[in-house]
Formats: C-alpha cells, structure tokens, sequence
C-alpha cells in the first residue's frame, strides 16, 4: 500500500508536491493536435509565478495549447541571458497497465509514481522550486533568466515551441543558451557512479509509410493486398540493424567508459553494457533507430483494404536525415510510399564551455568524485525550436538515482516514477547552478 502519511502534500518537500500536482493534471498529449489540460497546467504554473512577485506571460497559438514564460532580471544585464524551459504535456497513459492510478500522484516506496514523473514535471518542479529558492532569499541570479514551459513538445512541438518560436521571438531576446530535460541524472557505471551531460539529440522523422492495394472479399486469393505488403515493409524496417557511427560526442562518450570501466572502446556495444538498465537507451545515441509505432488497416473482417498505413518513429545522427530517407526507400521498395509528418534539426555542441564548466561544478559540489560524461540524447527536446533563434540547448535535469533503477525506461513506460531524494538532489543542484552561471 501507498504511504498514506507521505502522500500528505504538507509533508512532502516542496518540490516533491509542485511534481506531485501537476501529475494530477492530465496533460495527455494524443498528438495530432489533440490534448488535454496543458492550460490549467500553464495556469498552476503562472500561478505559483505570481507568487513570487514575478508577472507571468501567456500565449496560446492553438485553443488550449497554452505556454507560460516569465523573465527574472539578473544582476548583470549585459550578460547573455539564459532559458530555462520545460514542457508539460506528457504521453497517454493505459490506466490497466500501471500498478498505480497514472495521474493519482501516488507516493509509494520512497517515490512518486505518475505520468510525467521523469518526462519532465519532475525538472518542471524543480525549475519552479529553484527559482522560488532564489527570490525567496532577495537574491538575483547572476544573469537574466528566461523561465518558459511549453505546449505539445511530445507531439514534436509543432503546436508548441516551434508557434512560440515563431510568434514570440522577443521571448528570448538576448538568450544564447538553454537548459532542460533529460541529461544531468546519474548512470551506474560498474561499480561507480557517473552523470550524464546532454550536448546535443538526434534529428526526428516522423514517417508514415502507405501500402495501396486492390479491395476484394476476405475468402478470395488475392496477391495484392496492401495489409501484406506494408506488413513486410514494416517488418523489414524494425529489423533493420544499423551500423554503429560516431560523432564527437558519441566518441567522447565511449573514451569515458572505457577509462571508468577498464573496457575497450573499440566494442561500443559491450560498453554500454556496462551501464545497466541505461544500456539500450545509450546504445540507441550510437546509430540510427527506425521503430514502427502504428498501425492502421481495414474497416470489416471479411474485407480485403486497398490502403494500410504504419508509423515510423525514425531518430537519426545529425546531419544524416537525408542519406536515413534514403536508406530507409531502399528497404521498404518502391510500392510503398513515405509521407513525413514531422522533420526536425539534429543538435551537437561541444562539451566546453563557462555554462558547462557550471553544470559540472555544481553537481560536483553536491556529489564530489562523481564523473560528468557527455552524451548524444537518441530522442529530442524543445532545444530543437530554440536552435532556430541561435541558442545552444543542453540536458540538465539533475537526479542522483539508486543503484539499479531502470530510469530511462520509464520514460514512456508503465509506472513512471521518480525518489523523492533525488528531486530534492535535484533541487538543489539547479538552485546551485541558476545562482552561480
């Protein structure tokens, strides 16, 4: 059973009950333009915002996609300011598959278990508390900092970050560089602990791949059927083992285990091995992944369609979208047609830096000997719209995890949860970082 005391917000940190309550909004984000909550939840947000003495801004593109930005003056103004952005909206959970109620909020066994728990009202949370942290004691951060929390960015943001972009420039006047999810949490490497610092995400397409046929009676032979010739498309495509291929990341990457794990970086495969439950979310930042994600085919049992569809989820090493595309027509052939639905840039930055020298500083205070490693995220993050107005996105969302918690495949996953320890860690890491960068 649940920890009936624990799920008392007044007994819970701060951080831990912004997390809490906005995982009791159901911000589910079907794609395809359809979601729901993301304005109360952009509400909750402004609210807390205007707590603070701050004077929150909102902008909704499309009817209840909403997003909230706020500047907080720095002490220099002249400096290049700095955002700081979540998003949320999360993905449709099936309530009979978790052991937990997906938007109860529930803390159990040290943890709080819900949709979003690790993609990203967790980060979300903490960028509330930390700042709060900040005002609270009548300081200033060292530079301006732009708070942003987005609509849509699990549908690839184009009802979200790509409008705000677009319509909303002057959001970001001045800014030069980002943070957000999914980097700054901790790995297990052998018997160590490590971070991992995100430097740059594969670009995204989203592919739909279309089979044409001739319609006709179930009971009939019937060589043209579409269902069949897409199935072999789709099976041929999730088959597909793509070949391993560096960047300078991903080679900096690998040096790292390989000097923490006494292992050989010429076998990047059995080095990601060495980190556990992460290891198929690492080995997926060494190649391209094409991973079909949908289906769609026929109305009645005893009708043969003329049309099938399936959805590809392609993630592909920047700067090789268009050699992926090619690719992936040899391997489908050429009856099947390839719709994109969303195409998105490829990041990569070096792991240098006065904002990255401050990342690894504060989580070297809270956490001393433990290694910070750079790393290619293999998925994507509002960074990419930002990258259009010029400023360079990194992953900071840092978490100090147990040993043997399978965090990153819970994101997307089933019973999605993070240890309340760790968002206090991360917590004051990111105040640590937000007053000294």
């Amino acid at each position: 059973m649940a920890d009936s005391t624990a799920n008392r917000a007044e007994t819970l940190p701060e951080v831990a009950r912004i997390a809490q309550d906005l995982i009791r909004m159901d911000t589910t984000n079907y794609g395809g333009g359809r979601a729901a909550g993301e304005r109360e939840a952009a509400e909750y947000v402004g609210a807390y915002l205007e707590q603070l003495g701050l004077e929150p801004e909102y902008y909704e593109p499309v009817a209840r996609r909403t997003n909230v930005h706020v500047r907080i003056p720095g002490r220099d103004r002249d400096r290049p300011a700095l955002v700081v952005h979540g998003h949320l909206d999360v993905v449709p959970a099936v309530a009979e598959d978790w052991s937990v109620d997906p938007f109860g909020g529930e803390i159990r066994d040290g943890m709080l278990w819900g949709r979003g728990a690790v993609d990203m009202k967790d980060m979300d949370a903490m960028i509330l508390t930390s700042v709060a942290d900040i005002l609270r004691s009548g300081e200033q951060p060292p530079r301006d900092l732009i708070v942003t929390f987005f609509a849509d960015e699990e549908n690839g943001g184009v009802e979200g970050s790509a409008l705000v972009v677009r319509d909303r420039p002057e959001w970001f006047a001045g800014a030069t560089e980002a943070i957000s999810e999914v980097g700054g949490f901790s790995i297990d490497v052998g018997e160590r602990r490590a971070y991992l610092l995100q430097v740059g995400e594969k670009a995204l397409l989203w592919l739909r791949l279309v089979a044409r046929g001739a319609a006709g009676h179930g009971s009939r032979v019937h060589p043209d059927n579409a269902v069949t010739r897409l199935a072999e498309a789709v099976a041929a495509l999730g088959r597909t083992e793509w070949p391993i291929r560096l960047t300078p990341t991903t080679a900096r990457f690998l040096d790292a285990l390989a000097t923490l794990t006494d292992g050989d970086a010429g076998d990047p495969d059995a080095l990601a091995d060495a980190v556990g439950p992460a290891a198929g979310f690492l080995k997926a930042t060494l190649r391209t992944t094409t991973n079909p994600t949908g289906l769609t085919a026929g109305y009645k049992h005893n009708v043969i369609p003329d049309r099938a569809e399936a959805l590809i989820d392609v993630r592909v090493l920047p700067g090789t979208e268009d050699a992926a595309l090619a690719d992936i027509r040899r391997i489908v052939g050429e009856d099947i047609e390839i719709e994109t639905v969303v195409r998105d840039v490829g990041l990569e930055t070096a792991f240098s830096g006065d904002l990255v020298d401050a990342m690894v500083a504060s989580l070297g205070r809270h956490d001393p000997d433990a290694p910070v490693i750079p790393y290619l995220l293999g998925a994507g993050t509002d960074n990419k719209s930002l990258s259009r107005l010029g400023i360079t996105g990194y992953g900071f969302a840092p978490l100090r995890l147990p040993r043997g918690l399978d965090f990153t495949g819970m994101f997307h996953g089933v019973d999605e949860r993070v240890p309340l320890d760790s968002l206090v860690f991360g917590q004051r890491v990111l105040t640590d970082l937000l007053r000294t960068c």
